[in-house]
Formats: C-alpha cells, sequence, structure tokens
C-alpha cells in the first residue's frame, strides 16, 4: 500500500486552507476529517491490528500536496504497531532504531541481560541464605543486648533503693564498681555481637555490592544509549534546516528530551513530507480504542499535540511554514469589549467574565478580564483578582479593590467558605446515582440532594496544561452534582465544588470514573464546540467589610 493516499471519493469542493494548522488548538479542517474517516475505513480491514487498537493509540493525518501537485494525505501513528515503527500505508519512523542487528537493538539486549543478571542474583539461594543468616544474627544481638540493658536497669534501680538510706562510703564505692562493671560488660557484650556479625554482613555486601555495580553499569548504558538515540533523530523545517532531539530540548527547563520524543504523529508527518517533497496543508490527530489510565481521550475525538514531547521539536520544524495565528491571540480580539458588572461596591466587584476571555494575563499578550478592569475602573488601589476561572468558561468573576480586602476575600476561599455553583451540558447522558449514593447539601436556603465525585488530580507533565486523575500524586478533589435534565444525547448539570483544582469540573466530568461525559466544547478532554459550555452561575460568601451574606447570580446564555 502506497504511503501517499489520494482521496477515495471527490473533494475538490473543499477550500484548500490558506494557512498551516497550529497544532496545540485547532479546529480540524474538512480535509482532514474526510482523511480520517478514510483512514479509520482502511484500519478495519487490517484485524492483525483491531486487539492492539482498541487497547488505544494514538492516529494522524497531514494533508499534502504531492511534487506533482496531486492532492492527498499521509497517515502515522505514534510509536510503535504490530511492534513496528513501520507498517503498510503509514509514514515510517523518524529514525529506525529498531534492526535486529544494529546498535540500539545489541544496546538494548546488552542491558536486558544485566537486568537478568540482577534478578538471578536476588533470588538466588545464596544471597537469600546469606540475607537470612544475617538478619536472625542481628535479632538474636539485638534481643541479647535488650536483655542486658533489662538487667542494668534492674540493677541500677536496686543500687538507687540501697542509697534511699545511710551507707558507708565503702559501699557507696561498691556500688560505684557495680555500675562501671556492668557498663564495661555491655560494650564487651557489644563488640562481641559485632565481631559475630562482621563475617555475616561482608557476605551480604559482597552480593550487594556486585548488584550496584550492576546497576550502575546499567544505568550509565541506559543514559548513553538514549543520548546516542535522540543524537540520531535528526528533525527536518520547511526551511532545509536541521536539528537533532538534543539540540532542540537543550533550552526547554527539562534540557533532556522525554522518553518517545519524536516518534508521536505530527513530527513523523512533518519529517516524511520534508524528506519527499510534499507540501503540508493541515493536519489532525485522534484517538482511537479505550483512554489510557493516565490520561483522558476518547474514542475517534480530536486532539491537540502534546506540548512536552513535542511543543519543542514542532516549535522548530513548523519554521518555514506559514501557521494559524495561536487561538487564544484572537479570541479575546472577538469578545465584547465591555464587562458586564453584575454587582458593585467600594470594596469589590463581580463582573460576567465572558468566555474566551482570559482572567489575568498569560505568557502570550492576549487580553484579560484584569486589562479591561484596569481601564474600566483606572482610579483603583488594585484592581486584584480573587480567584480564576478558565480561559473559556465564563461567569462570576470575583475582584478586590484592596490589598485589603484581597486578602480576605483570599482567606475566604482558602477556608471553603464560598459557595460556589456552575451549570454544564455534558457530552453524554449522565443518571443521578442511587439514593444511598447521595448527600445532604444546603444551598441558597434549600436542601438538595447531590451526587459525589472524589478523585484526586495532578497536572499531566508530559502535556501541560491538562490534568489527570492520580491516585497516587494526585491533590484531593471534591465535587458535588445535579443533573438538571437529560435529551438530545447531552446532559445538563449543576456543579457544586467543594475543592478547586486546575480543570477540576472538566476532568470529574470526562473521567469514566466520574461522570464518564465531557463538557461540550471542552477541546481538552472532549471535542471542539462553539464554545465550552461551562458557566459560573451562582457565588455566596460573606462580605469581608459589610459582614452581610451575598449572594449573586448570573445565568448563562445557553
Amino acid at each position: 500500500m502506497s504511503i501517499f493516499h489520494t482521496y477515495g471519493r471527490e473533494v475538490l469542493s473543499i477550500p484548500l486552507p490558506s494557512t498551516f494548522t497550529f497544532p496545540f488548538l485547532y479546529t480540524p479542517h474538512p480535509l482532514c476529517v474526510e482523511a480520517v474517516a478514510e483512514l479509520k475505513a482502511m484500519l478495519s480491514r487490517h484485524t492483525e491490528w483491531k486487539a492492539e487498537l482498541s487497547r488505544g493509540k494514538m492516529l494522524g493525518v497531514l494533508v499534502v500536496l504531492s511534487p506533482e501537485g496531486v492532492l492527498g494525505y499521509l497517515a502515522a501513528y505514534s510509536g510503535l504497531l504490530d511492534n513496528s515503527n513501520q507498517c503498510d500505508g503509514f509514514v515510517p519512523a523518524v529514525f529506525d532504531f529498531l534492526q535486529a542487528d544494529g546498535y540500539f537493538k545489541q544496546e538494548e539486549n546488552h542491558i536486558s541481560r544485566i537486568n537478568k543478571m540482577m534478578d538471578l542474583l536476588q533470588r538466588s539461594a545464596a544471597y537469600k541464605e546469606v540475607q537470612r543468616q544475617t538478619r536472625e544474627a542481628e535479632q538474636e544481638a539485638e534481643c541479647q543486648l535488650e536483655a542486658a540493658r533489662r538487667q542494668m536497669k534492674e540493677e541500677k534501680k536496686r543500687r538507687d533503693e540501697l542509697r534511699q538510706r545511710p551507707i558507708s562510703p565503702d559501699e557507696e564505692q561498691q556500688l560505684i564498681r557495680q555500675s562501671q562493671f556492668q557498663k564495661a560488660e555491655l560494650k564487651r557484650l557489644k563488640q562481641t555481637l559485632d565481631a559475630r556479625l562482621q563475617g555475616l554482613r561482608q557476605n551480604e555486601k559482597t552480593f550487594d555490592d556486585r548488584l550496584q555495580a550492576m546497576k550502575q553499569e546499567r544505568e550509565q548504558r541506559s543514559e548513553a544509549l538514549q543520548q546516542w538515540l535522540f543524537s540520531h533523530f535528526v528533525m527536518l523545517n520547511a526551511k532545509g534546516e536541521r536539528r537533532n532531539l538534543c539540540e532542540l530540548f537543550a533550552d526547554t527547563p527539562q534540557r533532556v528530551p522525554p522518553a518517545g520524543a519524536g516518534e508521536c504523529c505530527a513530527p513523523k508527518l512533518l519529517q516524511y513530507a520534508y524528506q519527499n517533497g510534499y507540501q503540508p496543508l493541515c493536519m489532525a490527530e485522534f484517538w482511537c480504542g479505550a483512554s489510557p489510565k493516565a490520561e483522558l481521550r476518547r474514542d475517534g475525538y480530536f486532539y491537540p499535540a502534546c506540548k512536552g514531547k513535542c511543543e519543542p521539536i514542532l516549535r522548530f520544524m513548523l519554521q518555514g511554514l506559514q501557521v494559524d495565528v495561536h487561538p487564544h491571540l484572537s479570541a479575546a480580539a472577538g469578545v465584547a469589549a465591555d464587562l458586564e458588572v453584575v454587582y458593585e461596591d467600594e470594596w469589590l466587584l463581580v463582573v460576567n467574565k465572558p468566555a474566551g476571555l482570559l482572567s489575568v494575563p498569560g505568557k502570550l499578550d492576549v487580553d484579560s478580564v484584569a486589562d479591561r478592569v484596569k481601564r474600566m475602573r483606572p482610579g483603583l488601589q488594585g484592581p486584584a483578582i480573587v480567584h480564576r476561572l478558565d480561559m473559556d468558561t465564563s461567569g462570576l468573576l470575583l475582584i478586590a479593590k484592596t490589598k485589603f480586602v484581597h486578602q480576605q476575600l483570599q482567606s475566604l476561599f482558602k477556608n471553603r467558605l464560598v459557595k460556589k455553583q456552575y451549570v454544564a451540558l455534558l457530552d453524554g447522558v449522565v443518571n443521578m446515582p442511587p439514593d444511598n449514593c447521595l448527600i445532604n447539601y444546603e444551598e441558597g436556603g434549600r436542601g438538595l440532594r447531590l451526587g459525589v465525585i472524589r478523585l484526586p488530580l495532578c497536572p499531566n507533565l508530559d502535556d501541560r496544561p491538562r490534568q489527570m486523575v492520580s491516585y497516587e500524586s494526585g491533590k484531593p478533589a471534591l465535587t458535588y452534582y445535579e443533573v438538571v435534565s437529560v435529551g438530545g444525547g447531552q446532559s445538563r448539570v449543576n456543579f457544586y465544588p467543594q475543592t478547586g483544582r486546575t480543570h477540576q469540573l472538566r476532568v470529574h466530568a470526562a473521567s469514566p470514573d466520574g461522570m464518564d461525559a465531557p463538557i461540550v466544547g471542552d477541546t481538552l478532554y472532549g471535542r471542539k464546540a462553539q464554545r465550552l459550555y461551562l458557566h459560573a452561575e451562582s457565588l455566596s460568601l460573606v462580605h469581608p467589610v459589610t459582614h452581610e451574606v451575598l449572594s449573586l447570580t448570573c445565568k448563562p446564555d445557553f
């Protein structure tokens, strides 16, 4: 099967894109959508890949013009498929390190042999026997020492009792000699026991030293092999320039390429296109199969390129192409200039943040609520944003006008004394759990029976800003929810977050262990729509100055 695929049906009516896809946040071009549909049909005919793909795999397409000007597309998969980095119909790996007689496989086999030798030594009868003898001798020695200490304690008590009555100087000297003798005896006992243990411990140390030497050799060989591998991943860009992975990651915080760098879809697709004279037009990546444990992926959904592995690589490889402007740069420009003020007094301000506007300035030079409030109220001592909403989330945002009020409001949030309620539209049918799984919750003077989600969250270090569920590294995250209505394959819900973790509602909604229904329009954990259908509808708190209960509501426009 050819690596360059022409479309199976007429697509000339679809206009070609004028700029290349910004890979970290995009809407799939119709040509990519059509290419993915054809790729899925092709995959369905390869039954030998069915089981592996069902377990989960990222795939991608790159729409190109061939050197002859023919419109078509290239396809790729991340990592390996069928234990191969070169499967029929897909672009090859940037660097093929899997040759049976190649350096990588030879070194990998050597490292595997070291692992086997370490395992055999650790499980050997001789090592286990030395460990057993040493532990038993140590326990016996400790028992003897403990018995001697108890005897010394009892003798000291006896001497103290004798000293309670008048005794002669000779008797006092005798008691002192007894104490000194017992201390000397304890010291001699320790020396005797240590001498007995020394031989056993030396035997054990001989085994441990061999293991440590093998471990050190394994680490040195592994590190050297990784460096060798990364130096052979030589990436191209549209200007014909070349950089290896070590060079591309040298100025990043981690400085060293992560495992698997260069093996994702996007770099493989662009590399093949540059090497063979294809003109890249647009690109998309999609997930196939079950979601991995560490991430939230849904079968058939499009996803942006990962940042941890791909951002430094693609930043270089896209040089020479005219790429779409970062969507965040254009999103704020499309938001109405005036902010809706929901509440204001001399101490604080509450606005209805529109979707598509940052709460505070980010790394990009993009407009934000903080910037707009400064323009709206130029004479304020602050203003200071007290909490944040994601760029794509709309709703109530609390702003302090003075430093004192800011500190007081932050304290309320820290101590979970601010009640928040969000409304969201979920992509899926969600039902309330059984009554015995509900909790009682007081909201606005009315009693509610709500479902509960407890899933600890932490950042996905390989793909920021995505978060993931982790029972090992995550911080506790608690969300109460209420299903308001269900219809058309969607569910309208109210969220009552009890903690404020990054992306908490988005992950709790999308996770299979949560509601298993991502928020509509969630480009990180679901699929793109007109907007992210998540809105901060109400806030309730005690005013930090007047001490009156402040209850605010702002209905969503969906």
